[in-house]
């Protein structure tokens, strides 16, 4: 098919913890698909490694990027039209350190798409209610995602 048209009620929605992912797409010949993620105040993902790439680019409002290594981390706040790599098995963590959601759209491959298709829910979190971190912790361990100790 050389034309596929997806109307918005029809795009995959995936909340993973607190965020909305919504698949919007990929290339059929390629391992490679486009996320827009809503970041809420607060929200954001754990310091991590994995093999692939991702591309981030930043939609709305202010998302917070760290890249870990020895000593401080790496930090860069992406405003809107900023565009952030980070290259595979980067330790790197991303949040919205501020008061208004976020939104992004990013890159990845398809271990990672199949990473938050096993840990999303239907619906968001309720107030009050934890994520189920042994979970996520295991699903972490099957798709090769590795949690990265912050430099003390």
């Amino acid at each position: 098919m050389n034309f596929q048209f997806t109307p918005a009620e029809n795009i995959e929605t995936l909340w993973v913890v607190a965020d909305r992912l919504r698949v919007v797409g990929h290339f059929p010949e390629t391992d490679v698909y486009l996320i827009e993620v809503e970041v809420p105040p607060g929200s954001g993902t754990p310091p991590h490694t994995h093999a692939s790439p991702e591309l981030f680019w930043v939609l709305e409002g202010e998302v917070v990027f760290r890249r870990f290594g020895a000593g401080a981390p790496d930090v860069v706040t992406g405003r809107p039209g900023a565009s952030v790599r980070i290259e595979g098995q980067v330790p790197h963590n991303y949040a919205n350190e501020s008061a208004a959601p976020a939104r992004f759209a990013v890159l990845v491959e398809a271990e990672m798409l199949a990473f938050f298709r096993e840990i999303a829910r239907s619906e968001p979190l309720q107030p009050g209610e934890a994520p189920d971190f042994a979970a996520i912790g295991a699903a972490m361990g099957r798709h090769g995602i590795g949690m990265v100790q912050k430099a003390a």
